[in-house]
């Protein structure tokens, strides 16, 4: 199969940080072939750097160019479905920036254009190792019935990120769009609450009702910069998904408890707790544990080409899980705000 000819839509700090190194990588399955972005300087540098032969302003131009198979959309989050649709209905395969969008019409409006084509659509986030090892122990009965699950990711906040970003393309400190509720129109919960939120789903499916809490502790903003939803699943689960702003020392950890045993990780590996030696509690002792698997970072962008060639569904990242995520994450804010639990309608798969 020749090369995956791409186009980069948005080109900035995530575009630099993540995709541009993840696909240079990848050289012998996919090529970059244009950036699309609003900073002449930005763009030039880029190229330059990874080695792409041109650059534009006109992302209508990218989406619609003949020459190019994939689209990737790497533009601020408010941003993502609109340049999405339209490359998919340009017959492109999409991979898209997290988080898919913040409003249900939106989500819903992409849903239709991803089943409306045979063109591979990936979602971000794209889940590690340790997050599969765990679903495929979940789904094998490994720690027999499901009856709660955690997970937090959390960070120091956009002027951390944007500290990096500053560093990776030489340029001066700039406005945080983050905390501007004009801009962003969403918070942490969106920013960070959305891994924890889809490695959730990933792990335990659909999601039926949800509880929350919100504050906004630390940071400029009306925003909230801290979020914990308590999260009912349609298998009778019960997980809180906790985020945000505010965790300098970030901050990614998960654990899954049944009725034989528990797994857990903490971005080092995935360890199986089963029962052996007992306390009086009753639950599994610390020198039952197992090592699963070792630390590693799978590349998102070789998924999506892997799904590509196969001419597959993403299995976990695709866009009607992405658009289950959005709902629960708007569930999760509409119950913080009326103190109450709220129904989710849509399914994860």
């Amino acid at each position: 199969m020749s090369r995956l000819r791409i186009g980069v839509i948005g080109a900035g700090g995530i575009a630099r940080i993540m995709h541009l190194p993840e696909l240079a990588a990848l050289r012998d399955r996919a090529e970059v072939v244009v950036l699309q972005g609003r900073k002449e300087s930005r763009l030039k540098r880029l190229c330059a750097e990874y080695g792409v032969p041109r650059w534009t302003h006109d992302a209508d131009a990218v989406l619609a160019d003949p020459g190019l198979d994939a689209i990737v959309v790497a533009t601020p989050h408010p941003l993502h479905v609109a340049p999405g649709i339209k490359a998919l209905k340009a017959g492109k395969h999409l991979f898209m920036q997290k988080p898919l969008c913040g409003e249900m019409r939106e989500a819903d409006d992409f849903v239709a254009a991803a089943e409306a084509t045979d063109r591979v659509t990936l979602v971000l986030p794209h889940f590690r190792p340790e997050v599969v090892g765990a679903r495929d122990r979940v789904e094998a009965g490994t720690i027999g019935k499901v009856s709660g699950a955690r997970m937090r990711t959390s960070h120091g906040g956009p002027e951390v990120y944007y500290a990096q970003v500053r560093e990776a393309l030489g340029e001066p400190a700039g406005d945080l769009w983050f905390f501007d509720a004009k801009q962003a129109a969403v918070g942490a919960l969106f920013d960070m609450g959305v891994y924890a939120v889809a490695t959730l789903v990933a792990l335990l499916g659909t999601v039926r009702r949800v509880t929350g809490a919100v504050a906004t502790l630390d940071k400029p903003t009306p925003l909230e910069d801290t979020a914990t939803l308590l999260l009912e699943f349609a298998s009778g689960a019960i997980a809180t998904a906790e985020t945000g702003w505010c965790d300098p020392a970030r901050t990614w950890e998960f654990s899954v408890h049944g009725t034989r045993g528990k797994l857990t990780s903490d971005g080092d590996g995935l360890t199986l707790w089963e029962p052996g030696s007992y306390t009086r509690e009753d639950v599994p002792s610390k020198e039952s544990a197992v090592d699963l698997a070792p630390h590693r970072r799978g590349s998102a962008h070789a998924h999506f080409l892997d799904c590509v060639e196969r001419s597959v569904r993403p299995p976990l990242s695709h866009a009607r899980a992405a658009r289950h995520v959005t709902e629960v994450l708007l569930a999760g804010l509409r119950a913080a705000r009326e103190g109450r639990a709220v129904d989710v309608a849509s399914a994860a798969a």
